[in-house]
């Protein structure tokens, strides 16, 4: 893990314009009220017996947990932030903002800052299925928690 590069690339996104619409952007994705920057992506998991994955979860969040000590050390502590109440709420119709309501969808949980520009800096770990890759996402976003 490059803690530098992942520490510029969240100053970079927390300083940058939020796109008009939903889409893909040069570190992620992004729409009205909030950056996603993918840090970090790891391979599949189709041959995995579990072991793998399970190893590849752990260093993922261990390099959240690295890189959320570098922003506690700016911002002060961080505040672990489960999303598995949104997603339920989303999954009964509730009308969950995003980026909140896809995240909480594969990303079971956040560690949550607010920055001096006063927008919300989330960190988390993806995996939308058990074959899929992990992420370490870095979220920037002017939209309140849930």
């Amino acid at each position: 893990m490059d803690i530098a590069n992942h520490l510029a690339v969240i100053d970079q996104l927390c300083d940058r314009e939020f796109p008009a619409e939903h889409g893909r952007t040069d570190v992620g994705t992004g729409g009205p009220g909030y950056l996603i920057a993918e840090l970090q992506t790891s391979g599949d998991f189709y041959e995995d017996d579990g072991t793998e994955r399970q190893e590849t979860e752990e260093q993922y969040e261990a390099d959240r947990d690295a890189l959320g000590e570098r922003l506690a050390e700016r911002w002060g502590p961080v505040d672990a932030f489960s999303l598995s109440s949104t997603f339920e709420r989303a999954m009964e119709g509730e009308d969950v903002d995003e980026p909140w309501a896809t995240l909480a969808s594969h990303v079971p949980d956040v560690h949550l800052w607010k920055a001096p520009t006063g927008r919300w800096v989330a960190l988390g770990v993806s995996q939308w299925d058990d074959e899929l890759p992990f992420q370490l996402l870095a979220v920037v976003t002017s939209v309140d928690p849930p």
